[in-house]
């Protein structure tokens, strides 16, 4: 992994940001934002977040400590100043002092604090921003460290890796009962560390120095590649042409069966993808297996769903149909499943694959338009590579089905996607 950092341009943005302190900051945050967002391998389509705490005087000239955080919808690298919201930070830090909050009363707790009531609703892993003593933090769904941290040992792989150098984190649900976790375990043993490697999710680094927390980020990352390809695992990159323009006649069928839904009467699009990497995930011995344990980290699955649909090269509309059916059907009954658990009543979402695996043509991508199904088919041709090294180095193992659900149907995650809709 590459750092894109470049003195030059760093030391041109400061100075067109002016002489206010807090305002270089911010601009520095912008510009490591973005170098973190033009690397597919670290974030894609909205995923990860930034953050940087500065000082600006309150409505009477006192200087007060504030912080900026990404907003949910903005990407990371398009984004621009007015997509990092900045918040007092002294009450967000209080919430360290409250032992439960529902995830609905935290967003309340950031929007009630931010500067510009106008802006956008900060991430959900605001507090864990605000929580951590650094001025700038990074947090990623690198694809590397997926490969490693979806693994049964992923904690012990991390020590192996890393040594003392990040905190391990295991498993909470993103939001405010992560932030709580991840605050107990740097401050009981963190102290001397550079960032957090959480199972199943990413990776986070920070520094009181822009650079560094950015290049912390392509540091921890590149040693996830290191032992990747020191097993034997090597993690294939982004390949070029993966994108196929015409496609076949078993695609055609796919689109004519999902059409025959309602969910997609105003029309169906379908993005197929074929590459190396793709052809060796497909021709797994194990592919229905491992294709449907789950996504490569909890924030895919409000996009592609728990698991694909499977077909062969030779499908007709009709065999479509009826894997389409199948899926549908298991769907709603991993609705079923798992509803009674959820703390507040839940209405199920459509039941139709996002994702459709096609051993001899390829991954295809489904949604209502073309940003829809191209989004689906960029999340599943990444998994389709961390997939194939995770099962390399052991075992792919995503988050069970139950966390799936929660995260699935989590309000918070389903606010974003109408928003974004």
């Amino acid at each position: 992994m590459k750092s894109y950092w470049n003195d030059t341009e760093a030391e041109r943005i400061e100075s067109a940001a002016g002489d206010n302190p807090a305002d270089r900051a911010l601009a520095l945050r912008v510009y490591t934002s973005q170098l973190i967002g033009r690397e597919v391998d670290l974030v894609l389509h909205g995923g990860g977040n930034t953050s940087v705490k500065v000082k600006r005087p309150d409505g009477s000239g006192v200087d007060r400590d504030v912080i900026h955080v990404k907003g949910s919808g903005w990407d990371l690298a398009t984004i621009e100043a007015p997509g990092l919201p900045g918040m007092r930070l002294e009450p967000l830090l209080e919430a360290r002092n409250i032992p439960d909050m529902k995830d609905e009363e935290m967003v309340a707790l950031l929007r009630t604090n931010m500067l510009d009531d106008s802006g956008p609703t900060p991430s959900v892993e605001a507090l864990l921003h605000a929580f951590l003593p650094y001025d700038y933090v990074d947090h990623t769904h690198s694809a590397a460290a997926l490969a490693i941290a979806n693994q049964p040992n992923a904690a012990e792989l991390s020590r192996q890796i890393f040594g003392e150098k990040l905190c391990v984190v295991p498993y909470v649900m993103p939001g405010f009962k992560l932030s709580h976790a991840a605050d107990e375990i740097f401050r009981r043993e963190g102290r001397d560390c550079e960032g957090m490697f959480l199972v199943n999710h990413g990776l986070f680094s920070f520094s009181d120095d822009a650079r560094i927390s950015y290049e912390r980020i392509i540091d921890f990352t590149s040693a996830c590649e290191d032992y990747l390809a020191d097993n034997g695992a090597a993690l294939t990159p982004p390949e070029e042409n993966t994108k196929v323009e015409t496609q076949p006649r078993v695609v055609e069928n796919l689109g004519a069966a999902l059409s025959e839904w309602a969910f997609f009467g105003g029309g169906v699009t379908l993005d197929l993808r074929d590459s190396p990497a793709i052809r060796r995930y497909l021709a797994m011995d194990n592919l229905q297996d491992v294709a449907t344990r789950g996504t490569a980290t909890p924030d895919h699955v409000i996009r592609i769903k728990p698991r694909p649909v499977i077909g062969a090269s030779d499908f007709s509309s009709e065999d479509w149909k009826g894997k389409v059916d199948d899926f549908a059907q298991w769907y709603e009954s991993y609705f079923q499943r798992n509803v009674p658990n959820a703390d507040e009543p839940k209405t199920m979402l459509d039941p139709l694959p996002r994702v459709a695996l096609i051993p001899g043509t390829g991954i295809v991508g489904i949604g209502r338009n073309a940003k829809e199904a191209g989004i689906a088919a960029d999340l599943a041709e990444q998994t389709a590579r961390i997939v194939w090294s995770a099962e390399q180095i052991g075992r792919f193992t995503p988050l069970d089905e139950g966390k799936l659900f929660q995260m699935e149907y989590w309000s918070l995650e389903q606010a974003k996607l109408q928003k974004a809709a």
